[in-house]
């Protein structure tokens, strides 16, 4: 399985991302492993949705982070 999550940052910042592995994704966020994040901690989990295949998950978060996808995101999954 592959998932598309949401976290929510520290200064209120929605984060999207995938991977195969959201347990260990995650422990790398809250340990500040993962740059993006490093400095916006603590975080929260929002959302998360898992797909069969990586390319359904790629394609499905390259749209939450398009005007579009924010707009979607906002109104129906946070």
């Amino acid at each position: 399985m592959y998932y598309v999550y949401l976290l929510k940052l520290k200064d209120n910042s929605i984060y999207t991302g995938s991977t195969p592995d959201l347990r260990e994704r995650l422990r790398e966020h809250e340990k500040g492993f993962a740059e993006s994040t490093r400095n916006l901690r603590p975080l929260e989990l929002l959302w998360f949705c898992a797909f069969k295949n990586r390319l359904d998950a790629l394609r499905f978060e390259r749209y939450l982070k398009t005007g579009s996808g924010q707009a979607f995101r906002n109104s129906r999954l946070v």
